[in-house]
């Protein structure tokens, strides 16, 4: 028998590029890769927003954060970002494409179109250019390269009224799938997170009891999740240790899309 294999388990040392990092999933996700000794650039349309992340990180200790305003959908600043974060700490391990929005419309509405083309361009064509960006730096780790798309359960059904982020979402797992039989050749892996239901800035107007309500009827475990479970899926699929998941969909919704009624 061949002797057990120990497999890295460690962040340490690593470069991660986290976009819509100044709340919600971003921003527990940049709390915990800091946490783990990696080195957090935080970018986020609201770059105010994102320097406090990173200024909460640093009151915790760790040291290793940068801070950058970033628009997803300017190609320019996407390169802008990618090269700051090289400057910044000798490289890119790791790509956590997170940045996005909802804006309800029915395609009746004249507002569609708009929301249509922002939606596709911010949480789809921004994925790719970030991927495309980092792929220089990430093909250079001796572990291999990380990438996380973070799609949402919205991009394993739909939900009326909603049609460009359906639509986005569904094309971010069709983009992972693709990126992870391209780039797979080169020890790159790509994966995809599905949240169902979290306590984020995005459902912050929905009322309480109205979510009570929601979990209890479609959510196996009874409640909304919250970012920190979800930052720990993604923290999971980067891990030295997980070379062999690839191109994987992982939804992390307490069990909602399994749920027939």
């Amino acid at each position: 028998m061949k002797p057990y294999q120990h497999l890295d388990r460690s962040v340490a040392g690593k470069t991660v590029l986290i976009t819509g990092a100044a709340s919600g999933m971003g921003r527990a996700t940049a709390h915990l890769f800091a946490r783990e000794g990696a080195n957090v650039m935080a970018t986020d349309l609201n770059g105010d927003g994102a320097e406090a992340v990173a200024e909460e990180i640093r009151t915790h200790g760790h040291d290793a954060v940068r801070a950058r305003a970033l628009d997803v959908a300017d190609h320019n600043a996407i390169m802008g970002a990618v090269a700051d974060t090289v400057e910044a700490f000798g490289g890119l391990d790791i790509l956590i494409n997170n940045a996005g929005f909802a804006r309800l419309s029915h395609p009746s509405e004249d507002q569609y179109e708009d929301i249509w083309h922002d939606s596709l361009n911010v949480m789809l064509t921004a994925h790719q250019r970030l991927i495309r960006a980092a792929l220089p730096h990430l093909l250079k780790t001796e572990t291999g390269g990380r990438i996380v798309n973070i799609s949402s359960t919205e991009g394993l059904g739909a939900t009326p009224g909603n049609g460009p982020y359906v639509a986005a979402k569904h094309g971010v797992i069709g983009l992972t799938r693709a990126m992870a039989t391209d780039l797979g050749r080169d020890g790159i892996t790509c994966n995809c997170i599905c949240p169902g239901p979290i306590e984020t800035n995005i459902n912050a107007e929905i009322p309480d009891d109205h979510k009570v309500i929601f979990a209890k009827r479609r959510v196996p475990l009874r409640r909304y999740g919250i970012p920190e479970e979800v930052a720990h899926i993604t923290l999971s699929c980067c891990l030295p240790s997980a070379s062999y998941l690839n191109g994987a969909v992982i939804p992390v919704d307490g069990g909602l899309n399994i749920k027939n009624a």
